[in-house]
């Protein structure tokens, strides 16, 4: 990872996104993410693909659907604030087209980190205030190596924890909670 550069503006992330793509602006600062192992780039599409069975723009008919979903997507939350979650989505109803641009300028209301081993508390410390700041209704971190996935329901005093929950746990998180998901599942432990 290269070392951070302070003071840094969008300008300074637009010029570096194509060629070094994993960096973010996190409180004025160009940071870049971690590379993500094996088990990370698994579990993204894991999690995106199970919400969006059931949430996505194109849920099959029955599901309850509403949502634009998208991984690794460039979102500026304030002028020094532009974040990559790893899962990332909009409720149709507030945002009724994809949200377009670069970075995507609409706030998201729901978040989705996946922990990196390299830096846990980016998204357990940094990032969590971060969102919470911006008003990120909801926030999860999926813990592959604690095996635990972690829900935040946004309050303005800070995040309250909506829910902790293990393998082999089945769950209904908010804000997906028509559905019953098993943790292993979306963990990518099983199903």
């Amino acid at each position: 990872m290269q070392p951070a550069v302070h003071g840094a503006t969008l300008a300074d992330l637009l010029a570096v996104a194509d060629e070094k793509p994993y960096y973010e602006l996190l409180d004025g600062e160009l940071s870049q993410k971690a590379a993500p192992l094996f088990r990370h780039g698994r579990l993204q599409p894991r999690i995106a693909g199970r919400i969006i069975d059931h949430f996505g723009d194109d849920a099959a008919e029955g599901e309850p659907g509403g949502w634009w979903i998208g991984t690794e997507v460039h979102v500026e939350l304030a002028p020094d604030e532009v974040v990559v979650p790893d899962v990332v989505g909009w409720r149709i109803d507030r945002v009724p087209e994809p949200p377009a641009g670069f970075p995507v300028k609409i706030r998201p209301d729901w978040i989705c980190e996946i922990v990196s081993p390299a830096s846990p508390s980016r998204d357990t410390v940094r990032k969590l205030r971060i969102y919470h700041r911006a008003g990120i209704p909801h926030y999860w971190i999926a813990d592959p190596e604690q095996q635990s996935l972690t829900v935040f329901r946004w309050q303005p005093e800070g995040y309250l924890v909506a829910l902790t929950a293990q393998p082999p746990e089945q769950v209904r998180p908010e804000p997906f909670d028509a559905a019953e998901y098993t943790v292993a599942a979306l963990l990518g432990l099983g199903k």
